[in-house]
């Protein structure tokens, strides 16, 4: 009875080292040593992040548990091999998840979450931001991570098991299981109300400490659970009330005027919209961004409609097409096109432009599969879909595809020599300004801005050589980036600057430049767009028309787990996993901003939930 006891004890007591070592190597491998925390801090990770580390202790310490109480019945050494098996799959599972959180947080900026699962269905373009030898280095951590793991278990818990039934079975039986009901209070988390969840462990104003602190293991597990059950989501308010504050926040009850401004010289003009990678407004010169970065976006926004105060909704590619092309907000804790049956439902300007006459099509110069885009892109109409497969090996020089700089004489002979007819609907998503940053252009040192150079050097070729062709006449083109990028690298993931992104129209359609400075985000684009083409877009829930004098203004944005809102009167910024208001940039009345930003959220869950 006391070895069993004593076998049980020693699982969940060897899961706890394990678990806490994982908190200063993360910490370190993620530039914490550069970041002058203090020894208190290290431990405050260690210290806080326990409880969760307890709660997946009890969890993993279930089986053996239950294997203690058949070697009262039935013993030998055939359990002990079970018990290796055991221990050796868990030791991978930890591994691989712990090596894969620690290279992809500085990439993300959260610890794992499903999205990895959903990534994970195109391996090579999941990967395509990670270099070469941080791929070899994570392989060797978790090469030696799995094997230590394994070896503690197989040399200290294993052998406590005994080889012989015990003598009172049915007395053992008893003890243990009043003995391993103990477990339910760690895998629990606590005695009160709530629950073991994420935000239990954070205890410091800094994010990246509270990130330390928290189990991916149980970050991952407890996102996969929440994943279908959106309707339980973000419930802020009762319904009635939801409905009252999202009245006030949405187009769909605003007395339209005859004062907006009209912009562009045809209702009805062939549309090319060009989805920019990672260009974040801190690169861009007339957005607030580098000087010498971007001399062609910064020459064509004094010929076009420049919008200094635009904001993207999300932090991802597939959120910001979404957000885009279907004017539907980013989630902040998954993902809707990861879901194809919901995609489906979706509005989207190719299926409302189709309805009017309109041909769409698509180029992407990577992988069309990646995330799921290929079903979203079809099921809104674009045909063709252009890809990487369409193009010969000899132009995938990029480890997500084809540089822009190829795909960019593909959309400009489509648009001049393909045939064409009128109107049309065009979308080209760029690549090259995504890790790891690797384009045929030097121009300045620092990659990521080099890359986003290289992609403007590509647009300025592109747009003088469309100028001399007949079809920039009709033509109207929308620079707009898919998400922005953490620079300057000071900029954590949830502040309003990480999301203030370029979106310039420019073309023959346009009547005159323009800098609008509204505030504004990505999902806004749609019903803007059909406001000067005089088409209805009421089934836009999240979009508003930037021109129209009594719409809203305000930008929503989401990141992992938390969003932002801003207005007029400033920035409020609320994490959801802590329930707290975050960063230093609010001002005026945070707590009407939030009421709203809440509001959003949970009317896009409901939404979501019902798709």
């Amino acid at each position: 009875m006391r070895k069993r006891l004593l076998f049980i004890v020693s699982v969940f007591a060897i899961y706890l080292p394990i678990f806490a070592v994982q908190k200063p190597v993360f910490m370190a491998y993620n530039g914490a040593l550069k970041s002058g925390y203090t020894l208190g801090d290290w431990l405050g990770a260690i210290f806080f992040g326990s409880r969760l580390d307890c709660s997946v202790a009890g969890y993993l310490t279930i089986i053996p548990f239950l294997i203690s109480l058949v070697s009262a019945w039935i013993a030998g050494k055939w359990l002990k091999n079970v018990l290796k098996i055991y221990f050796g799959i868990t030791a991978l599972i930890i591994a691989s998840i712990f090596t894969v959180d620690t290279a992809l947080y500085e990439y993300w900026g959260f610890r794992i979450d499903a999205s990895v699962l959903f990534y994970a269905k195109s391996p090579s373009a999941a990967l395509a931001s990670v270099s070469s030898i941080v791929v070899v280095l994570q392989f060797l951590i978790f090469v030696i991570y799995a094997f230590a793991i394994y070896k503690l278990f197989a040399t200290l818990a294993v052998p406590l098991l005994p080889n012989k039934p015990a003598t009172n079975r049915v007395a053992t039986n008893l003890v243990c299981i009043v003995a391993g009901c103990t477990l339910f209070l760690p895998v629990r988390g606590s005695v009160s109300a709530s629950t073991a969840n994420v935000g239990m462990v954070y205890f410091s104003n800094e994010r990246f400490l509270n990130h330390a602190a928290i189990n991916p293991v149980f970050a991952l597990m407890a996102s996969i659970v929440d994943q279908e059950n959106f309707d339980s989501q973000f419930n802020f308010f009762p319904e009635n009330e939801r409905e009252k504050i999202f009245s006030t926040i949405t187009m769909q009850n605003v007395c339209k005027t005859d004062a907006k401004p009209e912009l562009l010289k045809t209702k009805r003009p062939d549309i090319l919209i060009v989805m920019l990678e990672s260009f974040a407004a801190g690169a861009v010169a007339v957005t607030g961004g580098e000087p010498e970065v971007t001399p062609n976006l910064n020459r064509l926004s004094n010929e076009g409609i420049l919008f200094t105060n635009m904001y993207a909704n999300s932090f991802r590619t597939d959120r910001g097409i979404v957000a885009v092309l279907s004017g539907y907000l980013g989630q902040p804790t998954t993902s809707i096109m990861k879901y194809p049956a919901k995609t489906q439902s979706l509005p989207s300007i190719s299926k409302t432009l189709v309805a009017k006459g309109y041909l769409a099509d698509v180029l992407y110069g990577g992988d069309i599969n990646f995330a799921n885009m290929q079903s979203y892109f079809f099921s809104a109409g674009y045909s063709p879909v252009v890809s990487i497969s369409n193009f010969p090996i000899s132009d995938r020089l990029n480890r997500w595809g084809v540089n822009d700089d190829i795909t960019f004489q593909y959309i400009y002979k489509s648009l001049v020599e393909g045939g064409r007819k009128s109107p049309q609907l065009s979308v080209f998503l760029t690549l090259s300004s995504h890790e790891p940053f690797e384009v045929p252009f030097k121009k300045i040192n620092n990659p990521y801005l080099n890359s986003v150079a290289f992609t403007d050097h590509c647009i300025g070729q592109f747009i003088d050589s469309l100028k001399q062709t007949p079809v920039w006449e009709n033509l109207l083109v929308i620079f707009v980036s898919d998400h922005g990028f953490g620079y300057p690298a000071s900029l954590q993931n949830h502040e309003p600057d990480r999301f203030h992104i370029p979106m310039l129209w420019i073309g023959g359609a346009v009547k005159e430049p323009k800098r609008i400075e509204t505030i504004a985000c990505q999902t806004d684009l749609a019903a803007t767009l059909f406001g000067q083409m005089d088409i209805d877009s009421r089934e836009f829930m999240f979009s508003k028309d930037i021109f129209e004098p009594n719409a809203p203004k305000y930008a929503f944005y989401a990141f992992n787990n938390g969003f932002g809102f801003i207005d007029s009167t400033g920035v409020s910024v609320f994490d959801n996993e802590s329930n707290s208001i975050v960063g230093n940039k609010s001002s005026g009345n945070d707590s009407l901003r939030i009421v709203k930003g809440k509001a959003l959220l949970q009317t896009l869950y409901k939404d979501l939930a019902k798709r």
